[in-house]
């Protein structure tokens, strides 16, 4: 009646055991907790303690205003507030707050980089088709920045654009 927002999936497991999934679920990962290794999850991620090691996760990373992560990110969307070194794939949209601390390589759909950040990094746009493989010759298209007023935030829209 009231729940419909909320429906689970129920299948059999190995065993015979019901297995049920949430739609919206979300793994949190506290400050004062270290992981070192790799991480994988199939649902949302918020990280305010910290990973050294990979993370693959298919769908959103969170990494809170504590959170540090240093490595690989693999996901499907990230927000970022705190810190990340390393190397971070996402394969729609990357935002950046602007209380981030960003530097090693980028790939990316699209990405909005929010006025304060720091982001310093090599970044390569586009969707997985767009981009090119590593060592390919990049002339014909560049990465371009434009700052928007929103809010009264100054914010930086990355865009893929044409011309040499």
């Amino acid at each position: 009646m009231f729940g419909g927002n909320n429906k689970k999936e129920t299948s059999k497991g190995k065993n015979g055991g019901v297995i049920a999934s949430s739609t919206h679920s979300l793994n949190s990962l506290v400050q004062g907790t270290t992981i070192e290794g790799t991480v994988k999850s199939e649902s949302d991620i918020r990280i305010d303690g910290a990973i050294k090691g990979k993370l693959f996760c298919d769908a959103k990373v969170i990494i809170g205003p504590t959170g540090f992560v240093e490595g690989h990110i693999r996901c499907q969307n990230a927000v970022i507030e705190g810190k990340f070194e390393g190397t971070l794939e996402v394969s729609e949209l990357l935002n950046i707050r602007e209380t981030a601390k960003i530097s090693g390589e980028v790939t990316t759909d699209k990405l909005i980089v929010q006025s304060g950040a720091t982001f310093n990094v090599t970044c390569s746009m586009g969707s997985a088709q767009q981009r090119k493989p590593a060592g390919a010759n990049v002339s014909g298209s560049m990465n371009t920045v434009k700052k928007e007023e929103k809010e009264g935030q100054n914010i930086a829209t990355a865009e893929k654009s044409a011309g040499a």
